[in-house]
């Protein structure tokens, strides 16, 4: 196991046509317009934000993962039999194999998910962008990192929305925006960020995405009542979490 240094936001971690993998495995996807289809996913580690609730910790904030050449990867790929792959980290695109890999996919005719936080815009083929904008909620304060340090809460802050960047990829990438919702505040951020993001590019209500905040059932079963009823009052969909429903917190699901 090798150890990836954190991301300052510039891609420091390739090496040649490698990726730092975390996780490579066949699961159903769990969120979003395609919840309940069977996926292989690929889980890059690094990222460029460190959100105080990551689902992916060994991503983000102890990022680890063994260096795969795309062609390794591919043919795990290959092995596990889907036809729909999901691109996940951590950030997958601070890495720019992420682009050979997406081409390749994309040349042998899979479909292709980009699971991002929308501040770098992709350069390379998705059929589907499913992009997570962080909210202020997701900040590490002092009292909320996990580490206990609060290094993280000003660069994450400063960096968590690109307004450009999250234009760029709805204009240019079929794509759902898939809100983190932890309570009622959290709207009003949402609403201010879709209104000026409209202000750029069209956005329809039917790819915005209020899901639960909770990487565990005992959460989700803290948040899911309240976001849902926040998306009919909005008019927004909800997404469900079905592999923390189906397998809690077990990792490689």
């Amino acid at each position: 196991m090798v150890t990836v240094p954190a991301s300052s936001g510039a891609n420091t971690n390739r090496i040649e046509e490698r990726l730092p993998i975390n996780e490579l495995f066949y699961s159903l996807q769990g969120e979003g317009r395609l919840a309940g289809v069977p996926s292989t996913f690929v889980r890059t580690s690094g990222c460029n934000l460190r959100c105080w609730f990551c689902d992916s910790y060994h991503t983000s904030w102890e990022p680890s993962g063994d260096w795969t050449t795309v062609e390794e990867i591919f043919g795990e790929i290959e092995d596990h039999g889907a036809n729909h792959v999901v691109l996940t980290g951590g950030e997958p695109l601070i890495h720019d194999a992420s682009t050979e890999l997406l081409e390749r996919l994309a040349e042998t005719g899979y479909h292709t998910t980009v699971e991002t936080n929308g501040t770098i815009v992709p350069d390379a083929p998705v059929d589907l962008a499913s992009v997570s904008p962080k909210l202020a909620s997701s900040t590490p304060t002092p009292e909320k990192d996990p580490k206990g340090e609060g290094e993280w809460a000003e660069r994450h802050e400063a960096r968590r929305i690109d307004l450009d960047a999250l234009a760029a990829i709805c204009e240019r990438y079929d794509h759902q925006l898939k809100f983190v919702v932890t309570d009622r505040e959290d709207m009003g951020e949402i609403t201010d960020l879709l209104a000026r993001l409209g202000e750029q590019v069209s956005i329809k209500d039917e790819n915005v995405l209020l899901m639960p905040e909770g990487a565990t059932r005992k959460r989700l079963d803290a948040t899911r009542g309240e976001v849902a009823e926040l998306a009919m009052e909005y008019g927004f969909r909800y997404t469900p979490r079905l592999h923390v429903d189906l397998w809690n917190d077990a990792p490689g699901t």
